[in-house]
């Protein structure tokens, strides 16, 4: 355990929205997955500043330690990387992905697409839709993420917010009706409560801090719960 691991917690032990004390232990006990690997780019790679009283590591870093407590042998790989549009999550990461023989895959990018001048919703949706198909069809139960709307943040510019909302929205869209279609493990947080609080962004007003994160990996932990707990996978099929 780091010194920062050590520090922290307080505020976050005290956060409504982040898990409570062996929560993640009660949800993801008896997980049957034992190879998991996350594509995309910065939401995946991890970047976010620093909370007191939170701790400081990424939500799909997290969530790999919480999964790897439960599962034997469990082998994790995150190939996200800042600064990756969907069409080179594609091109890049997939076939590591695939070689890897995941059988638990979280896909989340798009994001960065939204902050380039020329944003295609149709081609980023196509992108995603090929990754999450190629993974599903590899025989992985796969994750896809609508990330919370940073675009209600106070902490941005009503010009950038504005700008930015609609680009979201149909990215959020896009991912939902992909996940409807290819049978994935949705985690919608797309318009969660959180989404307009004013202590959530880092000070590049682009990503989440650790506040963020851990929000994000305790959503992450119940979906993954709920989705454990249905019927049909109580014997251990997922």
């Amino acid at each position: 355990m780091t010194r920062n691991e050590s520090e922290s917690g307080g505020a976050e032990r005290l956060d409504p929205y982040c898990l409570t004390e062996g929560e993640a232990d009660r949800l993801l006990a008896g997980h049957p997955w034992q190879r998991f690997v996350a594509l995309g780019d910065s939401v995946v790679e991890g970047l976010g500043d620093p909370v007191p009283g939170y701790l400081d590591r990424p939500w799909v870093d997290r969530l790999a330690a919480d999964l790897q407590r439960h599962g034997t042998d469990f082998v994790h790989r995150n190939l996200g990387r800042r600064n990756t549009r969907a069409a080179l999550v594609r091109s890049t990461q997939l076939d590591k992905a695939l070689a890897f023989r995941p059988d638990l895959a979280l896909v989340s990018c798009g994001g960065y697409d939204t902050l380039v001048p020329a944003f295609d919703e149709q081609r980023v949706a196509a992108e995603l839709r090929a990754i999450v198909a190629a993974l599903r069809e590899s025989g992985s139960t796969v994750i896809t993420v609508s990330m919370i709307d940073s675009s209600r943040s106070p902490q941005l510019p009503a010009g950038v917010r504005q700008r930015f909302a609609s680009r979201l929205r149909a990215l959020s869209d896009a991912t939902s009706e992909i996940a409807h279609d290819l049978g994935t493990l949705h985690i919608d947080l797309f318009d969660h409560p959180v989404g307009d609080a004013d202590n959530l962004l880092s000070a590049d007003g682009r990503h989440a801090n650790r506040r963020g994160h851990a929000i994000a990996a305790a959503e992450a932990v119940r979906a993954i719960g709920a989705y454990l707990a249905r019927p049909e996978l109580r014997n251990g099929a997922a």
